[in-house]
């Protein structure tokens, strides 16, 4: 069965919330510099990585992160010896990851016209922190969902896991017309910036920020949509050969451990066209690319295996450029990017691909279709 042609899954709404903190690069660049006056080789790295990432602005929920002189504890100080532990950076999460969700969760609902009360399922994603009982049981409360809602926690997947949860959605309501799916994902990256000098703390530092997102999914109901939506084709997910080294992220003393391989771009590069190929067989290429902007790498080495335009990786380059990478919630920032921008230019319907990937390596692939609402209330009526 060719669920692109045959089905009315689809997207039915997004939202997305932002912590009140803001910062620019420059503030982040000069902390380190401060902090690493000790070590000129850091700073030389530092100055390099946040001039090539890609990155102007991001947000975090912790508002003393970049403090001068010894008012942060996240960001390397010589000496410190009041660094946050795991514990305390959990607790944070604990209390700055409840209204984002919620906020975004709200969003999404009233973007899909649709009452808490409707949703069948929950899916809650977040690689950045963990707390028991979890923020899916309390989004069950804040929203008044049903009690008995199927909640189903994915945690600790890396960025990937967004677009993972989407695809899980999609095979739920295919299973069952009648299901609704909400999918909250938050993620408080910055919590996890690190005491140290080393280049693997610096490049995490440069380009990681906080945000949530959630989306509702469902089959289309073209009384409801007057915005546009993305009707969900098939997908797959793939572990890539020979790469479980190059993205690590362990829990340590000082919240979580982040490597990143600068072999990641090449070693997409290297298999992904396969993977294309593999979903696509002899269909035409996709118009629409909505690529997780991981790094300014990744989406360089998309553009380029692909031979896209500037414009088809726009919406990418954007949501990285204005709030970092948000790991698993960022696909959703891209998604409703593009959709507003379709929106309001009136465009024809559309194939897209969606691509996100996360420690293994994985790499997820799943096809959309932009439908104008237009289109869904003359297809329907």
């Amino acid at each position: 069965m060719n669920i692109q042609e045959n089905s009315n899954i689809s997207i039915l709404g997004i939202g997305t919330a932002l912590p009140n903190h803001r910062f620019e690069q420059g503030e982040v660049l000069e902390k380190l510099e401060e902090a690493l006056q000790n070590s000129p080789n850091s700073v030389r790295w530092a100055k390099r990585i946040f001039k090539q990432c890609g990155v102007a602005t991001r947000y975090t929920c912790e508002p003393n992160l970049i403090a001068h002189g010894s008012g942060s504890r996240y960001l390397p100080t010589e000496g410190s010896e009041d660094i946050p532990s795991t514990a305390e950076r959990m607790s944070i999460y604990k209390r700055e990851s409840v209204p984002l969700g919620v906020q975004a969760a709200k969003a999404a609902l009233l973007d899909a016209q649709l009452d808490g009360s409707e949703i069948t399922h929950l899916i809650t994603v977040s690689c950045t922190g963990q707390f028991l009982p979890g923020l899916d049981a309390i989004l069950v409360k804040t929203l008044e969902l049903s009690p008995r809602v199927n909640r189903i926690p994915l945690t600790f997947q890396g960025c990937a896991a967004g677009l993972k949860a989407i695809q899980l959605a999609r095979t739920l309501v295919e299973g069952q017309s009648s299901r609704q799916i909400l999918i909250v994902c938050v993620e408080l990256c910055t919590l996890h910036f690190q005491p140290s000098s080393d280049r693997e703390a610096l490049f995490g530092a440069s380009f990681f920020g906080d945000g949530a997102s959630a989306c509702v999914i469902g089959i289309t109901d073209q009384l409801k949509n007057n915005h546009g939506l993305f009707q969900l084709g098939e997908g797959h997910s793939v572990l890539l050969p020979n790469c479980s080294e190059e993205m690590i992220w362990e829990v340590g003393d000082y919240g979580f451990d982040l490597y990143l391989s600068t072999n990641i771009p090449k070693l997409l590069g290297q298999y992904l066209a396969g993977e294309m190929e593999s979903l696509y067989r002899e269909e035409p290429s996709p118009y629409l690319w909505a690529i997780h902007p991981g790094g300014r790498g990744i989406v360089d080495v998309v553009q380029q295996m692909f031979e896209l335009s500037h414009q088809q990786v726009h919406y990418s380059r954007s949501i990285l450029h204005d709030y970092g990478n948000l790991s698993s919630a960022t696909i959703l920032f891209v998604l409703q990017a593009m959709r507003e921008d379709l929106h309001r230019k009136q465009s024809d319907t559309s194939s897209g691909v969606a691509l996100a990937f996360g420690p293994g390596l994985t790499s997820e692939l799943m096809k959309f279709t932009y439908l104008p609402s237009t289109t869904v209330q003359d297809g329907m009526s």
